[in-house]
């Protein structure tokens, strides 16, 4: 059973990096795209999706919301957000006080483009937080829209605040 529990995870980390193996074209290769992947940087994702069309394909995946956890860190997000996100410096990730509204497309976006640039790009503060500094652009740094995604997974998993603000 463990054996194959790690298969499946194994497997589900190599579609959601474009990774099957498969020949394009086939069902192993297009699930991974189906699913709103596309393996390409988030700044180039923003960059062509309209505006409220992104939306998390790994909503509620507890294996794909572990390997967002790892990304936090890796990413070091956890350097000013906290390591459960919690918040530090920076605002919590988790208590539903989402500063620019908490639906997929925005947060996505938001951790893309940094704070700045969204709000050039007419997004406006809709709650307060306790904010030290502006959040930085973290599209170049990210790999790929699925690492984002699985970051956003974890985000949402963790959330502890009142059940009628954890917005999707």
């Amino acid at each position: 059973m463990r054996r194959l529990m790690s298969v499946v995870v194994f497997t589900l980390a190599l579609l959601a990096a474009g990774c099957s193996g498969a020949p394009a074209g086939t069902a192993a290769s297009s699930s991974a795209k189906d699913a709103g992947i596309t393996g390409k940087p988030p700044l180039q994702v923003v960059a062509t999706a309209p505006k409220g069309s992104l939306h998390n394909p790994f909503d509620g995946n507890a294996e794909m919301a572990a390997a967002g956890h790892k990304l936090f860190f890796q990413y070091g997000c956890n350097g000013c957000h906290g390591g459960n996100g919690g918040g530090g410096m920076c605002p919590p990730l988790i208590n539903g006080v989402w500063i620019y509204g908490g639906d997929d497309d925005t947060l996505f976006r938001l951790v893309s483009l940094g704070s700045q640039k969204l709000q050039a790009d007419g997004y406006t503060v809709e709650a307060l937080e306790n904010v030290a500094a502006p959040m930085p652009s973290m599209g170049p740094l990210i790999h790929s829209d699925g690492d984002l995604w699985k970051i956003i997974t974890w985000i949402r998993s963790a959330y502890d605040g009142p059940p009628g603000h954890k917005e999707k």
